[in-house]
């Protein structure tokens, strides 16, 4: 190995040692910072040039987020959202029926929109409602997590990994849902089953409830043209045209309006997640650049990454160590080599989003969930997830890798 395969491989391992653990001990650097600290460092040691670093950036990915991120952050600041969340719970008239809602809601709605937004929206109307009905929220927080993360397996838009392999693999929008949506839907029926079963005590305590929401103040003709503009988007996916025009388009549009300043939507707009993303492009080029050599692709095959069951339990492992989006980044330089590369990504995109139930440090919209939980005096522990967790991500995994081994 050179001096410079020697300090890239050094650059890569300390820069995604610190997006795992999520700083730097000593320093205020977030992961973003040290995502873009570890692209700077591959620019510095000539790993990668300038130019070369622009074109790692892949654009398509960026955009979607940037555009689904303005999407969602109007539904929110327009009071659609909470609106829509009421509207639901207020029907469930038992606890059981209301795990069942919040369930098919967060999970439907992180199918379409980025997950991590829901979690935002509906932990705190969860939190609410089961302080006024007197009931133990956290089979119901629980159940607003691992439902965004199993929601959100089905589409391309659903979370932040599925749309770089959007990007990365050339699947159609409407190809990845067909394949990734059944796996979706069974993993919200798990859902409620497993919280009820673990829970049960919740839920064998009968009780009529009548929930009441305040939804807030709504901006009606705003949630009126966000909706309009979501049912375009959907359209225009399932249509075939490109995500990324569609979504940058459809936030656009949403900007035109004299009910909402921009500035309440900038600022829902999470830019230190596309400030990683594009860190990150950079420094896996970087590394593709002076480690990716023939001879290690070809020892990479001798892990047998062509089965679809090692895949997936690869997949997972390695994004419990590392997290999804940075495990899925470090093998895009494998999957094309691979026998099926488009069964290869989906599995990726199957296994690396499902893992994330694993535990509560699993996924950020498990994070958004526990600080809500915490924010509102019922913190939710790593043991009570983990009771869920675990079990779910097993049952999951196994029975959406035998899909996509069977099915496909």
């Amino acid at each position: 190995m050179t001096l410079m395969g020697a300090a890239a491989l050094l650059i890569l391992v300390l820069t995604y040692a610190g997006v795992a653990i999520g700083r730097i001990p000593g320093l205020r650097l977030d992961r973003a910072g040290i995502a873009l600290l570890g692209g700077a460092a591959m620019i510095a040691i000539g790993a990668i040039s300038m130019e070369d670093a622009y074109r790692a950036i892949n654009f398509d990915t960026i955009t979607l987020l940037l555009g689904m991120m303005i999407v969602v952050a109007h539904l929110k600041v327009s009071g659609a959202f909470r609106g829509l969340g009421a509207i639901a719970i207020e029907h469930a008239h038992a606890p059981f029926m209301l795990l069942v809602m919040v369930t098919l809601l967060t999970g439907v709605l992180s199918a379409f929109l980025v997950n991590d937004a829901i979690c935002l929206v509906m932990a705190p109307i969860v939190v609410h409602v089961t302080r006024v009905i007197n009931r133990n929220p956290i089979p119901y927080l629980i159940a607003t997590a691992t439902a965004s993360n199993c929601g959100s397996v089905a589409t391309i838009t659903g979370n932040p990994q599925n749309m770089v392999i959007g990007a990365l693999s050339g699947i159609s929008y409407p190809a990845f849902s067909a394949a990734l949506a059944p796996v979706a839907l069974f993993g919200l029926v798990a859902v409620i089953v497993i919280v009820r079963i673990v829970y049960r005590a919740e839920f064998t305590r009968t009780a009529e409830l009548t929930p009441h929401v305040s939804r807030g103040r709504m901006h009606r003709g705003q949630v009126l043209k966000a909706v309009i503009v979501c049912v375009g988007l959907a359209v225009a996916f399932f249509a075939g045209v490109p995500v990324a025009k569609a979504a940058l388009i459809g936030g656009a549009i949403l900007l035109l309006t004299r009910a909402i300043k921009p500035a309440r939507i900038y600022r829902e707009i999470d830019g230190p997640l596309l400030f990683m993303f594009a860190g990150l492009f950079v420094v896996v080029a970087g590394a593709e650049r002076t480690l990716l050599t023939p001879d290690l692709i070809a020892s990479a095959k001798n892990l047998g990454l062509d089965d679809v069951w090692r895949l997936s339990g690869f997949t997972a492992v390695l994004s419990n160590i590392m997290s999804n989006v940075p495990a899925v980044l470090a093998l895009r330089p494998f999957i094309p080599g691979l026998e099926n590369p488009e069964r290869a990504w989906l599995v990726v995109a199957m296994s690396s989003t499902l893992a994330g139930n694993f535990t509560l440090l699993g996924s950020v919209a498990n994070l958004i969930v526990a600080e809500q939980s915490k924010a509102a005096g019922s913190p939710l522990s790593f043991g009570a997830f983990f009771k869920v967790g675990l079990p779910l991500t097993l049952i999951t995994l196994v029975v959406g890798t035998a899909w996509l081994a069977f099915g496909f």
